[in-house]
C-alpha cells in the first residue's frame, strides 16, 4: 500500500487558542491540521510546541494528538512541571474524552473495544490490530447522536496508543469519519475527531484540574465531568 506525502498546510489564525496558562504549563485547543510538535524537516517546523515557544522558550511537550486530531493539549513550560505530567501520561493517571463522528448508524448504544495495536510497518504510520505480538489497547464508546448515515460518539480511552481510537472505531466497521488511513473516501474536509477533555493533577498544586475544548462539529454536546455510566 502507497500512501501520500504529507502535504502540510496548517491554520495561521488563530495563532494558539489558550485554555488555561499558569507558570507550570499552557493549555491550548489545538486546531485541526497542526502539528503537535515539530516534524524532522524544516517545512514541518510550525506546531503548538513551537508556537507555545514564541513566549515560553523553554516550553517542552508532555503528549500529543495527531495532525488531524483537535482539542485539549497541554504544554509544559517549566521542567519539573514537565517531568511531573510526563509521568502523569505513562502511569495512565490522566483522564482522556474524546468526540467523533463515525460513519454509519451505530446499533449499539455503548459498548468497548479491546484489541490489540502494533505499528503496520511496511504501510507506516498506519497501525493494526495483532492479537499475537499487539500491545494491550481499551476504549470504552458511547452513543450521543444518530443523524442519518452518521453517528457522534464519546470515546474513552483506557490505553494511549498510536492512532487508537481511530483503528478501533474502524475494527467495528464505523471508521472516523475523514480519516484518509482507515476509512473510505468522504466528503469530510477533516478528522472529526476531537480531545474533548482532559483531567490530570496539576504539577505543582497537586489539585485535580479538568480542561474542556469546545468541538467544531458538535457545538451543541455539553461538556461532560464524569463518564455517565460512572457514579
Amino acid at each position: 500500500m502507497s500512501l501520500e506525502p504529507l502535504r502540510y498546510d496548517p491554520p495561521l489564525e488563530p495563532r494558539l487558542i489558550v485554555i488555561h496558562e499558569d507558570r507550570d504549563m499552557v493549555v491550548v485547543n489545538k486546531p485541526s491540521g497542526l502539528l503537535s510538535v515539530p516534524g524532522r524537516t524544516p517545512e514541518l517546523f510550525d506546531s503548538v510546541l513551537s508556537r507555545v515557544r514564541e513566549t515560553h522558550p523553554t516550553a517542552q511537550a508532555v503528549h500529543r494528538l495527531d495532525l488531524g486530531t483537535s482539542g485539549v493539549l497541554v504544554v509544559a513550560t517549566r521542567r519539573k512541571a514537565e517531568a511531573v505530567l510526563r509521568q502523569q501520561f505513562q502511569d495512565r493517571l490522566t483522564r482522556k474524552l474524546y468526540l467523533a463522528r463515525v460513519r454509519g448508524v451505530m446499533r449499539e448504544d455503548s459498548g468497548q473495544v479491546d484489541l490489540p495495536l502494533i505499528c503496520d510497518w511496511p504501510n507506516r504510520p498506519r497501525q493494526m490490530v495483532c492479537r499475537t505480538t499487539g500491545k494491550p489497547a481499551l476504549t470504552d464508546y458511547l452513543v450521543l447522536e444518530r443523524i442519518a448515515e452518521s453517528t457522534l460518539v464519546l470515546l474513552r480511552p483506557h490505553t494511549g496508543r498510536s492512532h487508537q481510537l481511530r483503528v478501533h472505531m474502524a475494527s467495528l466497521g464505523h471508521p472516523i469519519l475523514g480519516d484518509n488511513l482507515y476509512g473510505e473516501a468522504d466528503p469530510a474536509e477533516r478528522l472529526l475527531l476531537h480531545a474533548s477533555q482532559l483531567g490530570l493533577y496539576h504539577p505543582y498544586s497537586g489539585e485535580w484540574i479538568t480542561f474542556h475544548a469546545p468541538c467544531d462539529f458538535a457545538l451543541h454536546i455539553a461538556p461532560m465531568e464524569l463518564w455517565p455510566s460512572e457514579p
